[in-house]
Parts: structure tokens; sequence; C-alpha cells
């Protein structure tokens, strides 16, 4: 999936049988003093830890430690830590960014695409940009309208849109300074994901695997917009060349690797859709690259090939986009395993000798050190629960596969799944403790066959299906799957290759990750809360509960000598925006940005949820067929959305309660002529016939009778 990607089937599916069956500043800080934020540079980003007052890209510096050195807030004065101010967002979709600062100016982006320019000492809010990404283009994404973040650079903000486009903005009022179209028009291709800034350009890759698109990543003159370099990940199906940066290797090395089938109808995926890291010691770009598409390998390239560049790290020329190396983590994967998940680059002492290091805990369970320089394995362990594979071979990098994990002849519960062992949600390495800090999740899936598989343009195409009647049905066997839906935030050991502390945190889902020099580790969590724990022993210290759901990652910074750490809140993405969370059938509030700081004394307005509207029970009396059609198709194309079982997470409508659902002709409008395409429901004319429809209205309305059943009637 996208990095987001991969996390929508397991929502959509496994749910549907499992969930349902006073501050100080350090000399390091106050010794830098920029001239403004127009002056951030190419030298400036590559000095970026010589600013921990300021945030100025993604992952805090070019190796995206996500670290600060700031640490008036610690173990010690944590209990004095406090909400400085908040600022409410205007939607209540998913929120997955990092904000950045830039001289006491802190700039987001948020779902839909929106950037919005804060004070990042007051909260006020400074300009606020929408691009108006078209609300059906929704229907493209595996899991929500988020965006990650924005990159920064001479005066100018950019971000990538869900719809494609990348923008500059002008910092200090928002205004389009350039826009391009990085995507074909009308394709499936999204942007979720934070540009980066490498020596003058910004490199920007996009999502959309699932749907059926051909991977890439491209790079753009910072000043301009103009297109410097691309390089696809999959050779192109046509068996042309691109008259890119990626000809020459793909032809060499990839094409050997695919075999006719699938892939050339769905463009064979590979989407960059998150990880994308800079290194300014050894002059080098490496991206992560995702899934295959469709999912399944047996239809994807008939069982035959690694399928290059799938699930692989590849290191770039920043300057002309050449490829240098590349690892592949999972060769034929078949299971949604990509390598997108944060990339992280370390100085490390492994056998008595420093190495040049990168590492990466991707979703499938085994945690990678790389010797950055070529590429090399230097180790790979599991960090994580996972029965697919019983390790990596030190002497090929392959992993050694169990037999049955690829379910060519019979399905497989699988663990981690396609939502990862570790997803998109970035960990934080600490020079001081020397350790990764993980969000971990353990989310196991039924691996089968799609006997009933058809390509379909525009919507999703996996090869792989839960069909509930293969799946385990006596008690004890469901509540042992249940018991294992758990996340967990982990302390590990790199060099050591070992777990050092382990805290529970509620459910499966998880949060981004930051890592402090007060010896302090921040994470949120999908029930609100956000907390803070001891780096050396995990023990919870503190924790703010933020109404919502947080996802998002959190920074730190100062502003006149105050250490702040913000976060932003918000439900949603492709866990959050399906399954429910706390009071699961309440809408859920807007998302906010909350920056705390010591002697913090402000408060959160409460929430108070709007009424539910009752189950809509149709007059007409719906077939069994009918019913078992609309399973099938909601399940794969409406779930993804709505949720698994028609269970809204609270996020989007629950169509167990919609008006629409009573009459026949308003619920084609909705689905079929699109009436409410601006508000982000697309038409599915093209993907589902008058007879999907009607049996999506039968599936629907026999869930909305099941929840009758189950709650009260108001007298």
């Amino acid at each position: 999936m996208r990095g987001h990607g991969r996390m929508n089937f397991v929502v959509a599916v496994l749910p549907t049988f499992v969930l349902l069956a006073a501050c100080g500043s350090t000399a390091q800080e106050t010794a830098v003093a920029p001239n403004s934020s127009a002056s951030v540079t190419t030298a400036r980003l590559v000095n970026a830890a010589s600013e921990p007052q300021n945030w100025l890209t993604h992952g805090g510096t070019y190796a995206e430690q996500r670290y600060s050195a700031i640490d008036a807030i610690n173990t010690k004065t944590i209990g004095k830590l406090g909400l400085a101010w908040s600022l409410e967002l205007d939607t209540n979709r998913g929120q997955e960014t990092t904000p950045l600062v830039i001289d006491g100016k802190m700039f987001i982006t948020t779902a839909w695409s929106k950037v919005v320019a804060i004070d990042a000492a007051t909260g006020k809010q400074l300009w606020q940009y929408d691009p108006k990404v078209p609300g059906a283009s929704a229907v493209r994404g595996c899991c929500d309208v988020v965006n990650r973040g924005a990159a920064f650079y001479d005066g100018k903000v950019f971000v990538g849109t869900f719809d494609g486009r990348l923008i500059a903005l002008d910092a200090k009022t928002g205004a389009v300074q350039w826009a391009v179209a990085t995507v074909p028009a009308d394709s499936a291709y999204t942007i979720t994901g934070a540009p980066r800034i490498v020596k003058g350009a910004v490199v920007i890759g996009n999502a959309g695997a699932e749907l059926g698109v051909r991977g890439y990543v491209t790079a753009y003159n910072a000043q301009t917009g103009a297109q410097k370099w691309r390089f696809y990940t999959v050779p192109n199906a046509a068996g042309k060349a691109d008259a890119a940066a990626s000809d020459a290797v793909l032809k060499r090395a990839a094409v050997p690797t695919w075999s006719d089938g699938e892939w050339k109808k769905t463009g064979g995926g590979g989407t960059v859709w998150d990880a994308i890291v800079y290194d300014p010691e050894l002059d080098q770009l490496y991206i992560g690259v995702g899934n295959g598409s469709p999912w399944n390998h047996q239809l994807r390239s008939g069982g035959k090939g690694d399928n290059l560049f799938l699930s692989s790290i590849v290191a770039l020329n920043p300057e002309t986009g050449a490829y240098k190396w590349h690892y592949q983590e999972t060769p034929g994967e078949s299971w949604d395993f990509t390598a997108t998940q944060p990339i992280v680059l370390a100085d490390l002492t492994i056998d008595g000798k420093p190495r040049k290091v990168l590492m990466q805990a991707p979703k499938s369970g085994f945690f990678y050190v790389l010797d950055r320089t070529n590429g090399k394995l230097i180790s790979a362990k599991p960090f994580a629960k996972l029965n697919w594979a019983t390790g990596v071979d030190a002497k090929t990098g392959r992993p050694i596969e169990v037999d049955g994990a690829r379910y060519q002849t019979a399905p497989f519960l699988m663990s981690p799944s396609a939502y990862g062992a570790h997803n998109w949600y970035p960990m934080a390495f600490s020079p001081k403790t020397r350790l990764m800090y993980i969000p971990v999740q353990d989310v196991p899936f039924f691996y089968q066959q799609d006997a009933q598989y058809r390509y379909r343009k525009g919507t999703f195409n996996l090869g792989s299906y839960s069909d509930k009647n293969a799946l385990p049905t006596d008690a004890a066997s469901l509540k042992a799957i249940r018991a294992s839906l758990k996340g967990a935030l982990i302390a590990w050991d790199p060099v050591a290759q070992r777990e050092v502390w382990r805290t529970a945190q509620p459910g499966p889902a998880n949060a981004g990750v930051l890592a402090t020099a007060g010896d302090l580790v921040f994470e949120g969590n999908p029930q609100g809360q956000f907390d803070a724990f001891d780096a050396t022993t995990g023990r919870r210290l503190w924790d703010f509960q933020a109404q919502t759901q947080v996802a998002g990652s959190p920074i730190s910074y100062s502003v006149g000598g105050v250490q702040y750490v913000a976060v932003v809140s918000g439900a949603g993405g492709g866990y959050g925006l399906t399954s429910p969370f706390g009071d699961e059938k309440r809408a859920k509030p807007n998302g906010r940005v909350l920056a705390f700081r010591l002697g913090g004394s402000a408060t959160l307005p409460e929430y108070a949820p709007p009424p539910l509207a009752p189950p809509v029970i149709p007059a007409e009396n719906f077939t069994s067929e009918q019913f078992l059609r609309g399973e099938r198709v909601y399940e794969t194309t409406c779930g993804w959305c709505h949720g698994p079982g028609a269970n809204s997470g609270g996020v989007l409508p629950d169509l167990r309660r919609s008006g629409a659902l009573a009459d026949r002709a308003t619920w084609r409008a909705i689905l079929v002529d699109g009436i409410l395409s601006d508000r982000g429901m697309a038409s599915f004319k093209k993907v589902l016939s008058p007879a999907d429809v009607e049996a999506v209205r039968a599936y629907v309305a026999a869930k909305s009778k099941a929840l009758s059943r189950t709650e009260p009637r108001k007298p």
C-alpha cells in the first residue's frame, strides 16, 4: 500500500472477521542566529543539527533521526509540562503531518493537502493555503486524504497534493510561486508523503499501487519547478525506454526479474510514497520502494522472478537520478511488504569498527542495518512477531521463507501482514542512548488466493481475498486472533539487534515518535493520549488527553529560549478511518495542533459529539444472493473508507444510518451519478454495475437491521 497504502486492505477485511466475529536553552542552541527563514539554504539544511531550536526538514535533519538536542523538558521537569496553545483545524479527516519550525514560524500540512502557517510561540494562524483538491479524488486513497508534511527552502514552502501536484508557496504570504503536475491526468496516483529538498531540488514520490500504477520518484528545480530527472522503480510494461534516469538499470537488472502477468495491466506498483532520505556525507539519495500491483506475486508475475525494485531500498545520484546500488528486502513480495517505511542514517560501532549505516524497520518485521556506502547487509533480525520467515540469510540477504507463506494452495494466517509490523509512523533514534524507538503493531491477516480476481481500473487490485468461510470459527481460535491484535512502543538496540524495553499501547495502531536529549520519548496513540516515556526504561512519565486520535509525528523546538513539544491530532488514516476507537458510534472532532511547554496552563474546549441518527431499515426485502454479492463488493470497494462490515470509524458517514439507504433512487444517485462527489464521495459508475449497486444496499441494509437489534429504541 502506500504507506500508507498497505494498511487499507487489512483494515477493510481483517476486522470483518476479527474485530467484528520556564525553560532553558542549550549552549548549542544559542550559538546559532540565522538571519531569517528566507535564508534556509542547502548549507543550513546540511547543518540542521546545529539549530535544535528549529525543525528545518521532515526528519529534523538529513539523517532523519527525529531527535531534539534541547533538554529543558526532561525526566525531572516533565511533571510541569502543560498545554501552551492549541489551534483547531477545519476538518476531522486524518492528520499525519510532521510540523516544520523555521525561526519562530511553524508550517504544517493537513488533510486535503492544505498548508497552514502558525506563530510557533502563540499558536496564532498566519495564513492557510487550500489547493482545492477535488473531492472525488478521495476515492484514489487507500488510507484517507492525509498528508505527512511540507518542505522548506529559500523562502518557499513545498507541498505535494493528494491529486498529484507539487506546489511552491511564498512562506510569508502563502501565495503560489509555481505548481506542476507530477502525475498523468485522470490517473490513479496520489501524493501523501512529504517532499525533500536536495541540493536545490525538490524530490517527490507518489502512491496508488493498489489501484494500478507504476512507481517513480522525480526531482524538480526548487526555483522554477522544472523537472530535473525521474527514476522509475519497475520496468515499462510496453517494453520501451522512458528517456529517464532509470532506463539503463531497468533494462540490465530489473527486466529479467519480471515475467508475464497482471503487472502489465496494473503497472506493477513500486510506488515511493514515503521514505526519501538524502545523505550529504556520501552524496547519495535513498528511496524506499513499495509493494507490487497486484499484491499477489502469483498473479502479478506468474509467481516468477524477484520483481526489482519492489520492496527495495535504492540509492541514487541526487544530481542526475542515476542508479548507484540497491538492496531488496523481500524479493517477489506477495503481501504488500513495502520498504517505504522511514529510513534513518547514523554512524555506529559494530564489531569494534565504525560503520556508516542505514536502518529501517519495514512492514516485514525484520530490522535491517545496511552499510550505506554500498548497500551491503550488516544484520537483520526480527523486531516483531513474525511467522512467514525464519530469518534472513546473511550471505544472500534474502528472507528464509516458510512453506505455505505464499498461499499458493492454501490460505495462510500471517504475522505481520499488510498493515505491517511497523508502517509509516516515524521511528526515532537517540544518539545519546544509542537506541531506536519503534512504534510496533501486530495485526495478522488471512492471505488467500482470490479466485474471482479480475483487473478493475480505478479501484483496488490485490489478488488476495479473505473469505470468511475459510476462517476459523470456533470461539478459542477467534479469541486467540483478537488477543493477537496489539500495539507497542519498543526500544531497540541496532548494534546488538535486540529489544531493550517495551510498553504496550492500546489497540494495534500506533503513531510517530520523537526522542529528546532530556531522555524522553514522545508518542501518541489511537485513544487520543499523548505520552512521554523515560528513554532508558520505557516508564510512562506524563500523558495528555487530546480527545481524538494522535497519529502525527511530534517535534520539539524553541522560541525565545522556551522549549516546546508539538504534535497534530486528528482521527483518520488507514486504520483510524475505518476502525473505531473509544465511542465507536460518534463522529470525531476536528484535528488540532497542540503545543506544550513547561508551565503551560491552556485547556482544550470540551467536545460534544452530535446525536446519533437511528439505523435506517429499507422497506424492500433483499435476497440472500444479493447479500452475498453485496458483501463481496462492499468489502473490496467500500469498506476502505466506510469501515468493514459497514461499521464506521466515526470519521466518514455510517451508511447504516444514512437516509439514502431507504431509497433506491437516492442510493443510485450517490453511488452512480456522483451527486456528492464534491464532498469526497466519487461516482463508482465505471466500477460497479447496477446490480452491484443494489447488492451493496442489500448488504448495508442487513447490517443496519443487525444494528437496530442492539440499540435500544427511543420512546
